[in-house]
C-alpha cells in the first residue's frame, strides 16, 4: 500500500466523546468500545487521560488487549517552570501501560500569553523538551497542536515553530487541531498545505471540531492537502457540537476516494453495527438520519423514487447499503403507492402477487389510517403486522378481553405524597383465559407488567424484551385535553434488534396499549421465525 495514499484512523471517542453532555463512560464501557474499534480496524484508540479522573485511572490500570489498534494515552506537555522529568502530570502520562502517547500543547500566541502567561520561547521549550523526554520512554509520541488554525491565522511563523520543534524532537505525528471548530474547508486545505511544505504529510494529522458543521469536510480537505492521519469520534460525539464523525469519514475515504485505510470491505460492513453498539452502551436512540448508518440513510418514501430504485438503486442511492452494514428501507406512508407496498413485502419476506386486490386494499388502508394519525414511516413493526393481517398469515398469539387501569395519588402514613398505578388485564391464550393484576411506575408500566405476567407462562421469550423509548404526540391540539394522541414505542431485546410500533386514540392509555400490543406481537412473530 503506497504511503502517500495511506490514511491512518485515530479514534478519540473515549476521551473527546466523554466530554459530550449526557455521556458518562464507565471503565467497562471504555474497554468494550475500545475492543469494538479494534475489531473495526482503526489504527489508534485513545483511551483517555491518565491521572485526570478515577475512570481513566481504572481503565489504564487494566487496559484492554487490542489485537490491531494501538492504545494511546492522552496528556499535556510539561508545565511552565518544571523540567520534563519532574512534572507530575507528564510522569502520570508516561507511566500508563501503553507504548504510544499524544501530548497537547499550545500553538496560538494568544493562549501562550493569556492562559500560560509565559514567553513564546518558553512554550517552544515546553513542547520540544516534553516530546524528547517522552521519546525516551515511549515507542511513539504524538503532538496535538491545540488551536493551531487560530494560531496560524494570528501568527503563522510562531504556529509553524510550535509544530516544527515537536517534529524535530521526534514526534511521529503532528496533529493540527481546529479546537473551536471555526475554520472552513478552504482555509484548512490552504493552511495544511503550508504545513506540509515544512513537515512531510505522512507525519501530519488533523483533528476537527464540528461547530460549523464542517468537521468531516475539513478532515477530508486536510487529507487532500497532504495530512495522513484523521482524528475523530464514533457518531461525532464530543463537546459542544461534537468532533469529526469517523462513521462518515471512513466510508467516504474508502468508497469515494482513492485513499486507503487499514479496513477491509468485510470490516467496513461492521460500521452500522459499531455505530449502534455505541448508542446502545449510552442508552441513546440511534440517529435515524445519520449518513451511511441511519435507518433513513437508504429510505425511500415517494412512490416514484421507489419505482426508480427498484429498477436501478443508483438512481437514489450513492452506495450499496450493505457495504456499510445498512439496508435499503422502503418507507410506507400516505405518499405510498403499490411499488412501496410490494417492495416492503419483499423486505419482510411476504410473497404476494402484484395483481392481488389485497395490495390495493392495503394501500388505501394505510392512507386512511395515516389520515387518522398513524405514522408507519416510523413504526415499521406495526406496518408489518398490519400487512400480515391484511394478506393473511399472522397467528393470533393472544386475545385481550378487557383491561382496566387505575391511578391513585395520596398521602401515605409517613406524610409522603405517592402516586400508584394498578392494571388488570383479561387475556385469552390458546383458549385459556387468564386475569392478572400488577402495579407499576405509571399506568403504561403497570399495563405492560400485567400483560407480561399473563403471557410469560406461555411465551418465555418475552423475558428479554424491554421498552427503550416512548413518545407521545398531540395530533389535535385544538381539542385541548380531549385531543387525539399518537404513541410511538421503541422496543429492544438482547440480540440488539430494535423495533418501533404505533398506537392512536383519544385515550392515551388505549393508544399506549395498541403500540404495546404490536410490540409484543412482533417480538413473538420474530421469535417464531427463529431470528
Amino acid at each position: 500500500m503506497a504511503d502517500d495514499k495511506r490514511v491512518y484512523l485515530f479514534d478519540s471517542t473515549l476521551r473527546d466523546g466523554a466530554q459530550t453532555q449526557g455521556v458518562d463512560f464507565s471503565a467497562d464501557d471504555k474497554a468494550a468500545i475500545a475492543q469494538a474499534l479494534d475489531r473495526l480496524g482503526v489504527d489508534y484508540v485513545e483511551g483517555g487521560w491518565p491521572g485526570a479522573n478515577p475512570t481513566d485511572d481504572a481503565f489504564f490500570a487494566q487496559p484492554p488487549t487490542l489485537k490491531r489498534a494501538t492504545l494511546v494515552a492522552f496528556g499535556m506537555t510539561r508545565r511552565p517552570g518544571r523540567s520534563a522529568a519532574n512534572d507530575p502530570s507528564l510522569n502520570a502520562l508516561l507511566n500508563a501501560k501503553v507504548q504510544s502517547v499524544c501530548m497537547v500543547g499550545k500553538a496560538w500566541d494568544f493562549h501562550v500569553d493569556v492562559a500560560l502567561g509565559v514567553a513564546n520561547t518558553e512554550n517552544l521549550d515546553m513542547i520540544g523538551e516534553s516530546v524528547a523526554h517522552a521519546k525516551t520512554r515511549m515507542r511513539e509520541v504524538m503532538f496535538d497542536a491545540e488551536h493551531f488554525f487560530d494560531g496560524y491565522k494570528a501568527d503563522p511563523a510562531f504556529a509553524l515553530q510550535c509544530v516544527e520543534v515537536a517534529y524535530q524532537a521526534g514526534a511521529r505525528w503532528i496533529v493540527l487541531c481546529d479546537t473551536n471548530g471555526g475554520t472552513l474547508p478552504h482555509e484548512i486545505e490552504r493552511i495544511v498545505g503550508d504545513v506540509t511544505a515544512k513537515i512531510p504529510g505522512t507525519h501530519i494529522g488533523i483533528h476537527c471540531h464540528n461547530d460549523t458543521e464542517n468537521a468531516v469536510a475539513n478532515s477530508l480537505a486536510a487529507v487532500r492537502a497532504g495530512a495522513r492521519q484523521i482524528q475523530g469520534t464514533l457518531n461525532g460525539l464530543g463537546e459542544r457540537c461534537g468532533n469529526a464523525n469517523l462513521v462518515s469519514l471512513i466510508p467516504s475515504l474508502m468508497l469515494k476516494t482513492d485513499f486507503k485505510t487499514a479496513l477491509s470491505e468485510k470490516e467496513l460492513a461492521q460500521l452500522t453495527h459499531i455505530s449502534r453498539l455505541l448508542d446502545e452502551r449510552l442508552n441513546r436512540a440511534p440517529s435515524r438520519h445519520a449518513a451511511y448508518v441511519g435507518d433513513s440513510a437508504f429510505a425511500h418514501k415517494g412512490g416514484l423514487h421507489v419505482s426508480a430504485v427498484e429498477k436501478d438503486p443508483r438512481t437514489y442511492e450513492h452506495i450499496e447499503p450493505t457495504r456499510v452494514g445498512n439496508r435499503r428501507h422502503i418507507v410506507v406512508s400516505d405518499q405510498s403507492g403499490r411499488a412501496n407496498i410490494l417492495a416492503r413485502f419483499r423486505e419482510i419476506g411476504l410473497e404476494v402477487d402484484a395483481a392481488d386486490p389485497k395490495v390495493a386494499t392495503l394501500v388505501e388502508q394505510v392512507k386512511a389510517r395515516e389520515f387518522d394519525g398513524y405514522a408507519y414511516d416510523g413504526a415499521e413493526a406495526s406496518f408489518e403486522l398490519l400487512a400480515r393481517r391484511a394478506i393473511g398469515g399472522l397467528p393470533e398469539y393472544f386475545k385481550l378481553s378487557r383491561f382496566r387501569v387505575m391511578d391513585e395519588r395520596r398521602w401515605n402514613a409517613r406524610g409522603e405524597l405517592v402516586t400508584e398505578s394498578e392494571a388488570t388485564v383479561n387475556v385469552e391464550v390458546h383458549t385459556e383465559s387468564t386475569m392478572t393484576v400488577a402495579t407499576g411506575n405509571g399506568p403504561v408500566n403497570a399495563l405492560d407488567t400485567a400483560l407480561r405476567k399473563a403471557l410469560m407462562p406461555h411465551y418465555p421469550q418475552l423475558a428479554d424484551m424491554r421498552l427503550v423509548d416512548f413518545k407521545v404526540r398531540i395530533l389535535t391540539p385544538q381539542a385541548g385535553t380531549e385531543a387525539i394522541t399518537r404513541v410511538m414505542i421503541e422496543s429492544a431485546d438482547k440480540t440488539g434488534e430494535r423495533w418501533s410500533t404505533v398506537g392512536v386514540s383519544g385515550n392515551i392509555i388505549d393508544a399506549s396499549y395498541e403500540a404495546l400490543n404490536d410490540a409484543i406481537t412482533w417480538k413473538l412473530l420474530k421469535s417464531s421465525r427463529g431470528n
